[in-house]
C-alpha cells in the first residue's frame, strides 16, 4: 500500500506485486484502483482473497526511491519478508525530506515559474508566488486539522482567484485569471487525468476509470471556488492586459528553476535533482523545437516520447525506477491548465471555446500517453516502477 500512497499507476503497482510475489514462491493476483486493493492468495489450503480501503496520496519521489530499494533487495532474498516489512513501515512512517518552509517556498517558485511560461509579466510572477505561498498554507492547514483532502480544492480555488482580483484591482496591473491558473497548478489534476488515460491504455478499465472521474471531480470543485470568487467580487474585475512577453532571460530561468521547485514539491532529494532537471529541460526544449513546425499534438508527442526514453534510460543505466524522473518532469507538460481554461471559457458563456479547450485537453492527453508507451517500447525500463 505504500508504493500506492505515494503515487504508483496500477499498472506498475499490480506487475511489482506480481513479480515479488512469483520470486518468494507464492501464487498470487492482485487488482488495484485508486481506493480499493483486492488480494487473492493462493496455497495448500485453497485460495484467499483480502480486500483493502486504501487512499492514494501525494506523489513522494524519494519513498518510491527508498521502497523500490527494500523491494529488490526481498525480490533477491537479501532480507526477510519481516525485515522487508519493517523497513517499509519505517519509510512510511520517516518525515518529508525538506521541512515545510522549504516546500511552501519551492510551491511559490513553481507557480510563479509557470505565470512566467504562460509569458506573464514580472507583476504576474510575483502574484503567482504569492498565490502559490498561500495554497502551501492551505494544505498545511488541512493536514494539521485532519480536515477532508476534498476541501482543499474549492478553497484553494476561492483564495486563490479572489487574491489575484484584490491584486489586480488594488495593488498592481496583472492579468488576474492568468495569475489564478499559474497559483493553482500544483493541485489542477493534468498528471492524474494523464496516469489515467494511460491506465485505460493499457486495459485497466477499473483502475483507470475511477481515477479519471476522480482527476474530473477535483477539476471541477476546484473550479467551482474560483467561479465563486468571480461572482463574489464580480465588481474587482477588470479586462486583462496584454502585456508585453517577459525578456528571453526570464523564460530560460523559469525552464530552469521549474524543474527544482517541482522536484522539491514531489519530494525528491538533491541526489536526484540532476535526473530530474534534464530530464524535464529535454522535454521542454523537444516540445519547443517541434511545435513551431508541427503543431502542439506533435510536440507534446514528441515530448512524451523524449522525457519517457530519458527516465527509461536512467532507470536501466542507474538501476532506478523511471518514476523518479517521469514524474516531475510530466507535471510541465501535463495539458491541466487547459482544461482549466475549458470551464473558465464556459463560466464566460463561451461555448464553442470551452469545448474545443475541452477536446484540446483531451487530445494533448492523449499524445502524452501515446508518446509514454511508445517510449516503454523503444527503451523498455529496467525497473516496473
Amino acid at each position: 500500500m505504500l508504493l500506492h500512497r505515494y503515487g504508483t499507476p496500477s499498472h506498475r503497482l499490480e506487475r511489482v506485486m506480481t513479480k515479488v510475489a512469483a520470486s518468494l514462491g507464492v501464487e498470487a493476483i492482485f487488482l488495484y484502483t485508486p481506493t480499493a486493493l483486492v488480494v487473492s492468495i493462493k496455497d495448500a489450503e485453497g485460495e484467499t482473497t483480502v480486500v483493502r480501503r486504501v487512499d492514494s496520496g501525494e506523489v513522494h519521489v524519494d519513498k518510491l526511491f527508498r521502497a523500490d530499494d527494500v523491494l529488490s533487495k526481498l525480490e533477491a532474498k537479501e532480507i526477510t519478508i519481516d525485515l522487508a516489512t519493517k523497513q517499509l513501515q519505517s519509510i512510511d512512517d520517516s518525515p518529508p525530506p525538506y521541512p515545510f518552509p522549504v516546500r511552501s517556498i519551492a510551491c511559490a517558485i513553481s507557480c510563479g515559474a509557470i505565470a512566467v511560461l504562460l509569458h506573464g509579466s514580472r507583476a504576474d510572477f510575483v502574484a503567482a508566488s504569492m498565490i502559490g505561498f498561500c495554497i502551501a498554507g492551505i494544505e498545511r492547514a488541512q493536514t494539521q486539522f485532519g480536515q477532508e483532502r476534498n476541501l482543499v480544492q474549492p478553497v484553494a480555488g476561492f483564495v486563490a482567484a479572489i487574491v489575484s482580483l484584490a491584486i489586480a484591482h488594488f495593488v498592481m496591473p496583472i492579468d488576474d485569471r492568468l495569475v489564478t491558473l499559474a497559483g493553482l497548478i500544483v493541485l489542477i489534476p493534468g498528471l492524474s487525468l494523464t496516469v489515467a488515460l494511460t491506465e485505460l491504455a493499457v486495459g485497466h478499465l477499473s483502475a483507470g476509470g475511477a481515477r479519471l472521474a476522480g482527476a474530473l471531480v477535483s477539476l471541477l470543485t476546484l473550479f467551482l471556488g474560483v467561479a465563486i470568487a468571480w461572482r463574489f467580487a464580480q465588481s474587482w474585475q477588470n479586462v486583462p492586459l496584454q502585456p508585453d512577453d517577459p525578456h528571453w532571460l526570464w523564460q530560460w530561468g523559469a525552464l530552469i528553476i521549474a524543474p527544482i521547485a517541482f522536484a522539491i514539491v514531489f519530494q525528491a532529494r538533491v541526489a536526484q535533482w540532476p535526473v530530474i532537471i534534464l530530464v524535464s529541460l529535454l522535454g521542454i526544449f523537444v516540445s519547443r523545437s517541434v511545435n513551431p513546425f508541427y503543431g502542439v499534438e506533435v510536440a507534446t508527442f514528441a515530448a512524451a516520447f523524449a522525457v519517457g526514453c530519458g527516465s527509461n534510460l536512467y532507470a536501466r543505466m542507474r538501476d532506478r525506477p523511471a518514476l523518479i524522473a517521469l514524474t516531475p518532469a510530466m507535471i510541465i507538460l501535463v495539458p491541466g491548465s487547459i482544461g482549466y481554461r475549458s470551464l473558465s471559457a464556459m463560466l464566460d458563456h463561451q461555448t464553442i471555446e470551452g469545448v474545443e479547450f475541452g477536446f484540446n485537453t483531451l487530445l494533448i492527453a492523449v499524445c502524452l500517453v501515446g508518446g509514454l508507451l511508445t517510449s516503454n517500447a523503444v527503451v523498455p525500463p529496467k525497473h516496473i516502477l
